[in-house]
């Protein structure tokens, strides 16, 4: 095995709860209730596919786009405030994978901009041989494409990569990209059929250094 790669929203950061927070509360301002049970059904998929299905759950009128926009600038005023929260091992396993000799890489179906910030703001944008966005792809998750185009950028076969996901869409499109996927469950504890497709299912990210 040569390279991790890693989705990086529920991963790398618990964002996906601060995500939560931010529906249920431009939910309730734009009329629809609490929205944050959606941000478990749109898990690693692209900006595009959560509108489309946003739109689904609450009809063609709803603007869709305005409420992402600004779900956006809470999830923001969130982070200035607090800081993008950290899992824990972030800031051990980065160091120790380079330290192995690993290929170290991000897939994540989020925008760049989101992407750079969370991994400037922590300093931890040096260990990263590559970093793969929702916008440089065409195809979101549960497609393999993010993957594929990660491995390429790291000059290694997707067989000789872990792939790290906490998501259904994250775990398959690393799965059928042909990676061994490790999984740490956030809000999503995984299901029968998923777990098949494991290499290993862990706790947290110190759990990863114990196995590999």
């Amino acid at each position: 095995m040569k390279a991790v790669i890693f989705d990086m929203d529920g991963v790398l950061f618990d964002t996906e709860m601060v995500c939560q927070l931010a529906w249920d509360a431009i939910g309730e301002e734009m009329g629809v209730g609490k929205a944050g049970y959606m941000v478990l059904k749109t898990l690693g998929v692209k900006a595009e596919m959560a509108i489309k299905m946003l739109k689904e759950e609450f009809g063609n009128d709803f603007d869709a786009e305005s409420f992402k926009l600004r779900s956006r600038n809470y999830s923001y005023e969130y982070f200035d405030k607090y800081g993008v929260p950290a899992k824990d091992g972030l800031f051990e396993i980065l160091p120790y994978l380079k330290n192995k000799g690993y290929k170290v890489a991000l897939a994540s179906s989020t925008s760049s901009n989101s992407v750079y910030h969370h991994l400037k703001e922590k300093d931890i944008e040096k260990y990263f041989d590559a970093v793969i966005c929702g916008d440089m792809i065409e195809k979101s998750k549960p497609e393999p494409d993010i993957y594929l185009k990660a491995c390429e950028a790291i000059g290694e076969n997707p067989k000789n990569c872990y792939a790290v996901e906490d998501s259904k869409n994250g775990i398959l499109s690393a799965s059928r990209a042909g990676c061994k996927v490790i999984m740490v469950p956030d809000l999503w504890m995984g299901d029968e059929n998923t777990d098949k497709l494991l290499f290993a299912k862990c706790k947290n990210l110190f759990e990863i250094m114990d196995i590999l």
